[in-house]
């Protein structure tokens, strides 16, 4: 018992310690590039800190941007746990807001609650189909699910320019095509006393209930025996197909909750600013995270505030506002490098045992 004991503890430090030196890596690699850019980089560290947890506005604003990074981590995060690489999370924020606009706006008049619920759903059923369809793809047809639930994004963004500059475009929005507005009415409302919208309860929610499904459910066994090893889960006699679709439909659908989140609680509307990048940030999350629901609660905050510092980098070191997307892939690149090292160090290794006098003596000859 206390050697299983003392195993599991290494396993778990060793799944908080590389990550975290990982970020530490980062931070380094990250501040060569500032310095090299003519930015301090300590003054750099401190701005980001600044416009990310310095003060309650600022962590409020962390919060907002954490809040679409919680749900869209998902979808990668969950679909993991089955052995697929699904970086489709961008496509269904789109494809869930776009949805949500629709179906906000055909049942308008109906009641603040009716409206949010049918923007809900429809923001839930279309990403979860959407990412659906590549989980049906990839078992059906063998498609890659990596390149498909990509390409799927360059679709749904095609398809945003063309809703919102077509058939539901507002005629007053001239210089950035818009659909017609969520009235206010209708809109999200914040959590009292902050200026937080209820998307970071949905979030956490969210995080919460996947981590229950994939960790204490049969479900969640079965789910992870497949992505451990297909080829037994088939033996098994596991519905590797049914459980593939239901994984899927269940990442999309928090991506497209997502979306829903997004217009009905910032924008008030579907255009450009629906492609905000949050998907591509979201799989940062998802792999930081190690694909554990209740760590990417954590990693959204510390990633929102990442995001919330890119003004000020600009006005106060004259950095590129685009430098806080080089610290990204920054990160994801050690990250990913750092998947390598798991079960490698010596450090995280159980030690050798020591042997008997003369035990690995040849006989001689």
């Amino acid at each position: 018992m206390s050697m299983i004991f003392t195993e599991k503890w290494r396993t778990t430090l060793e799944k908080i310690c590389i990550p975290i030196a990982a970020l530490a890596v980062s931070l380094v690699i990250f501040g060569v590039f500032c310095a090299a850019a003519g930015a301090n980089p300590f003054a750099v560290y401190g701005s980001i800190y600044k416009a990310a947890f310095g003060s309650w506005f600022s962590f409020q604003n962390t919060l907002i941007r954490a809040a679409p990074l919680m749900l869209a981590s998902l979808c990668t995060a969950l679909p993991a746990r089955l052995g697929l690489v699904i970086i489709g999370n961008e496509g269904a924020i789109v494809i869930g807001g776009l949805s949500a606009v629709a179906a906000g706006l055909s049942v308008q008049g109906a009641g603040p609650f009716v409206v949010q619920l049918a923007m809900a759903v429809a923001g839930i059923v279309s990403g979860g189909l959407w990412i659906a369809a590549v989980g049906a793809l990839r078992h059906y047809r063998g498609v890659n699910e990596t390149i498909s639930s990509l390409l799927l994004n360059y679709i749904a963004i095609a398809l945003l320019n063309h809703m919102v500059g077509g058939p539901m475009r507002d005629p007053t929005s001239l210089n950035k095509p818009s659909s017609y507005p969520i009235p206010d009415a209708d809109m999200l409302g914040n959590i009292p006393g902050t200026r937080v919208h209820f998307g970071l309860i949905y979030g956490i929610i969210a995080c919460l209930i996947a981590y229950f499904l994939i960790q204490r459910t049969t479900f969640g066994f079965a789910t992870r025996t497949v992505g451990g090893n297909i080829r037994a889960a088939k033996i098994a006699g596991l519905p590797v197909g049914k459980l593939t679709l239901i994984i899927c439909f269940l990442a999309g659908s928090c991506a497209g909750l997502a979306g829903m989140v997004e217009v009905a609680a910032v924008h008030g509307r579907a255009n450009e600013s629906l492609n905000a990048s949050y998907g591509y940030s979201s799989i940062l999350v998802a792999f930081i995270a190690r694909q554990n629901p209740l760590a990417a609660v954590f990693v959204s905050i510390i990633l929102g505030g990442i995001l919330a510092s890119g003004g000020i980098l600009q006005r106060a070191h004259q950095l590129p506002d685009a430098t806080v997307l080089v610290f990204q892939g920054i990160v994801f690149l050690v990250i990913l490098f750092s998947e390598s090292l798991y079960g490698r160090l010596a450090i995280f290794k159980e030690g050798v045992k020591p042997q008997m006098p003369g035990q690995n003596l040849k006989p001689q000859t």
